[in-house]
């Protein structure tokens, strides 16, 4: 006959080990947010995140704008769309059946479809509508043995401040905005920011700015040098300081369905995508030790 005390130590035993096993770690989720269209957003997705897979991480694409053109850019046929993120945000698909791969490796992506410009007047009532994104993103890493954990979970966002891209934020750890060197970039930057605040204060309280990143610089234009310049004095040490210059290889890499960095890896464009995700990598490794403010 056992001993009591010997299989009371011998249960505490095995609920400690228990404890021990290790739990699918979630992602960082980084959403790429502007409302003002033509700024690099999509641009930045695809490549920061073919940087981010080149470098050795796991990275997943979030297409939430409809007009798919980060599933296009990434060489997604439209017919091959099987499930979209509009399918996984109104709860007729998980995120992971969604999830397809890509011609990079260790890069992934959850394309739209247009029926996500619809999704609004499908969802707007619904009492979770701005936590979808939130509610689908959760079970990502849950271990399937087929199928790797994600690092870096990128969310592109529409060029609008509308639920879709309410969900991005609400979902994310951290808001990444692209900025274009022109003249109204700052008066777009300060609305943005509201709305951050405003998703803070009301549905993620753990959102920060990531960074800024200055998009379409022409070094030969003092325009382009003067904004820069004032976005820096305004906003000091979040302002990465990569900077994405004007380069005729990044616009045309889209209409070959893949990323600068596939489409020509030393071209000017390829080069400042991987310094900005070196940069983004250090950045996270600064803020898991809280040097960032």
């Amino acid at each position: 006959m056992s001993d009591p005390a010997t299989t009371t130590a011998t249960a505490e035993t095995v609920i400690d080990w228990s404890k021990r096993i290790d739990k699918p770690k979630p992602p960082r989720v980084l959403a790429i947010a502007n409302q003002k269209g033509g700024v690099g957003k999509t641009t930045t997705a695809i490549n920061l995140g073919t940087a981010l897979a080149a470098i050795g991480e796991q990275v997943l694409i979030v297409d939430l704008d409809p007009q798919g053109n980060a599933s296009t850019g990434l060489g997604i046929d439209r017919r091959n769309r099987r499930h979209s993120t509009y399918d996984v945000l109104c709860g007729e698909a998980t995120l992971r059946e969604a999830v397809l791969p890509t011609a990079v490796p260790r890069l992934s992506i959850a394309p739209s479809t247009l029926d996500l410009s619809g999704l609004e007047l499908q969802i707007g009532q619904e009492r979770d509508r701005a936590y979808r994104l939130r509610t689908a993103l959760a079970p990502l890493n849950a271990g399937q043995p087929d199928a790797p954990d994600f690092n870096y979970v990128l969310v592109d966002c529409p060029p609008s401040l509308n639920l879709l891209t309410v969900n991005a934020m609400a979902a994310a750890n951290a808001i990444l905005v692209p900025l274009q060197c022109e003249f109204f970039a700052l008066e777009g930057l300060s609305q943005l920011l509201k709305t951050v605040d405003q998703v803070k204060e009301n549905l993620n309280p753990g959102l920060t700015i990531h960074g800024i990143v200055l998009t379409m610089h022409d070094a030969r234009n003092n325009l382009s040098n003067q904004v820069a310049a004032d976005v820096r004095q305004h906003m000091g040490s979040k302002v990465y300081e990569t900077m994405i210059p004007r380069n005729v290889r990044v616009s045309e890499a889209p209409s070959y369905g893949k990323p600068v960095l596939v489409y020509d890896l030393k071209c000017v464009g390829s080069e400042a995508y991987l310094r900005l995700a070196t940069e983004i990598i250090q950045r996270e490794k600064e803020l898991r030790a809280g040097r960032v403010d």
